[in-house]
């Protein structure tokens, strides 16, 4: 079996990948561990920057984002009681986000790609990635008992965290940076309308609180919880409760509950991988990053990868740009580290820590004084949060 690009992983960036690869004439077969169903029932991200709409809109996946999805001109910070909103827009010259579940980016991208034509190979095992270094590296795997081969040109590693790619690159060429936050996310779905038209996020001594959305009926909650509790140990009623013990009167007053459609704790890291390329292998999303999810820049930072590979592999193939190829892992860091400095920084202003010393404690309260009670910092948090502008490829 040959193709040119072979992409490890048919999650979001894969998918995106693909697409765009395809819709340039470029050859690509998708190897994927699970099954499509596995891969839509993942409960993921639901923010999407302004430049992620804008790859979405290019490779034409765009239709039921435009028609469903909400666009967002602002969210709201609650800090003490006191409500501050942020305009997105008004701050960044136009830009704003969408709310459109990752769930729903992810089946748009399967449905585009079954119209295609293009080959996704689903339940694979035993993938393995050879000669990466050569300008004729191979992939293995089995499929039904057999096993199989994939020759191509290049190699893109969009297998999440714990996927083969990132571990195929020998360990002393890697250079690792992580930081893991000592609490998590207990995050709760429901078919109820959000609580506010703006997400907000919101400050409390009880811990940190996350009024998201993925629709006008559909609400994602999120709690700041120690790392000891357990899913099992919050009934519906209780997580009801204990959101509207940390929201303000007016607001709790408005929640509607319901039953959760999913209800799960998130633990938070941060983590980076460099370099982001071995050879003609080069990683993309989870495979290399993780940060948490205070920023909203998970899904986000891939599709910024995505951006970035898309457009050398274009050139390479369409004008024989070879020079390229070795600029993806720079280019694609650079926005990286900036997505993880907002998602660290928001994730700081937001909760609360134990062991934070006297005069730290003094700083976060500074800081919060400052970005929220002034313009310049308000701007600061929205141009991050719509998304820093993607560098050129040329």
């Amino acid at each position: 079996m040959n193709t040119q690009v072979a992409i490890i992983g048919a999650g979001p960036s894969g998918l995106l990948l693909g697409q765009l690869l395809h819709n340039a004439g470029i050859k690509t077969v998708i190897l994927e561990r699970q099954t499509p169903e596995y891969v839509l029932g993942r409960i993921r991200a639901g923010i999407l920057e302004n430049g992620t709409v804008e790859l979405l809109r290019e490779a034409g996946v765009s239709r039921r984002m435009d028609t469903e999805g909400l666009v967002h001109h602002g969210v709201e910070f609650l800090f003490a009681g006191q409500r501050i909103p942020v305009p997105l827009s008004e701050l960044t010259g136009g830009k704003s986000v969408m709310v459109y579940g990752q769930t729903e980016v992810t089946r748009d991208l399967m449905e585009a790609r079954q119209a295609s034509g293009a080959q996704t190979i689903y339940g694979v095992e035993q993938v393995e990635l050879h000669d990466l270094k050569s300008d004729k590296p191979f992939v293995t795997f089995v499929k039904n008992g057999e096993l199989c081969r994939l020759d191509c040109d290049f190699v893109a590693g969009c297998d999440g965290f714990h996927g083969v790619s990132r571990q195929s690159i020998p360990r002393d060429i890697l250079r690792e940076y992580e930081s893991i936050w000592p609490f998590g996310w207990l995050g709760l779905l429901s078919d109820t309308p959000p609580v506010n038209p703006e997400l907000i996020y919101a400050h409390h001594e009880r811990g940190f609180v996350l009024c998201s959305q993925r629709s006008l009926t559909r609400s994602r909650y999120y709690l700041q919880v120690p790392l000891t509790e357990s899913v099992d140990q919050w009934s519906d009623e209780r997580f009801w409760e204990e959101l509207k013990r940390r929201l303000p009167e007016d607001l709790g007053k408005k929640l509607v509950t319901g039953h959760s459609l999913e209800k799960s704790i998130a633990p938070l890291r941060s983590y980076v991988v460099e370099p982001m390329q071995y050879g003609r292998m080069f990683l993309v999303g989870d495979a290399a990053h993780i940060v948490p999810p205070t920023g909203a820049k998970g899904l986000n930072l891939a599709v910024s990868d995505v951006n970035y590979l898309w457009r050398i592999l274009r050139q390479y193939y369409q004008h024989g740009r070879t020079d390229l190829l070795s600029c993806y892992s720079q280019l694609a860091l650079n926005r990286v580290w900036k997505g993880e400095r907002f998602s660290w920084f928001m994730t700081h202003l937001l909760h609360d820590f134990q062991d934070k010393s006297a005069f730290d404690r003094k700083m976060q309260e500074a800081d919060r004084q400052y970005y929220l009670g002034s313009r310049a910092g308000l701007t600061t948090i929205a141009e991050n949060y719509v998304g820093l502008p993607y560098e050129r490829v040329e």
